[in-house]
């Protein structure tokens, strides 16, 4: 039950009604013992600073989640960043000290990664086809090349955009072969690291058509389940892999981040 001593959290996106990690790390909270709650708030880009500003202020705020479309640009309003998170300019979490400072990480890479290793898809060696140079992109593109990834395809709509994301993974895994570019042929994964697919009348991000006999087509969309992007990998025989496969492989470092003292949460 919630109540005056309640630890708040705030789920920061729009559109909201999508998200599902307020019902699963709210049900970790349950287990956990925990007087917490996450509470979705939608919130649009041009009220984002006002409303950091105004949430820093609250002493019962444990922290926030920062979802699409806010991943890159609530880095700018954190204290302070994790290493991952300075290097791929983005984040997804955020803890508000006692003091109101805001530290800020990004584990979306290191959630998609277990996912991927949930499912036993191998990475060492592999070649990855990724769609997006934001936030989620971000994270999952450094998260992969550690991973042992040995080629990485960055499509993203601002070419300069996607550039500066493989610089800046260049400068930090020299040795993964990096290119920016729209073919996703010659693959052994392609993944959708962008927000289409929420709407139903968005295009896809890619077409599975072009993709190589048993490329592995995976998403970070959580809500619909079976975006049309994986609808359609399937109706041509390609294996997929689940956006909600990310969020159950950060859950348990999302509630260690936010709740480092909480029993069971290491």
């Amino acid at each position: 039950m919630i109540s005056g001593t309640t630890r708040l959290f705030a789920i920061l996106a729009d559109p909201v009604g999508h998200v599902r990690t307020p019902q699963a790390l709210n049900a970790r909270f349950a287990e956990a013992g925990q007087d917490a709650v996450l509470v979705p708030c939608e919130v649009g880009p041009d009220a984002l600073e006002e409303t950091v500003r105004g949430l820093r202020n609250v002493r019962n705020l444990g922290g926030l989640v920062v979802t699409v479309p806010h991943k890159t640009e609530i880095a700018r309003h954190c204290n302070a960043l994790s290493e991952r998170a300075r290097l791929a300019g983005a984040v997804n979490v955020v803890r508000r000290e006692a003091d109101g400072r805001l530290f800020g990480d990004l584990l979306d890479g290191a959630g998609f990664v277990a996912g991927l290793s949930a499912a036993e898809v191998e990475l060492e060696g592999r070649s990855v086809f990724l769609a997006g140079a934001g936030g989620a992109a971000s994270a999952i593109a450094f998260a992969l090349a550690e991973a042992g990834a040995a080629r990485l395809t960055v499509a993203n709509r601002s070419e300069a955009k996607a550039r500066a994301l493989l610089q800046r993974l260049q400068s930090a895994f020299p040795a993964v072969a990096v290119e920016a570019g729209h073919d996703p042929q010659r693959h052994d994964i392609a993944v959708n690291a962008t927000s289409l697919g929420l709407k139903p009348d968005d295009p896809l991000p890619f077409d599975p058509a072009d993709l190589s006999p048993g490329t592995l087509v995976a998403e970070v969309i959580m809500q619909p389940e079976e975006t049309p992007l994986l609808a359609a990998a399937a109706a041509r025989g390609l294996p997929t892999h689940l956006g909600r496969m990310m969020l159950e492989g950060q859950l348990r470092q999302m509630m260690a981040f936010l709740l480092p003292e909480a029993e069971g949460a290491a």
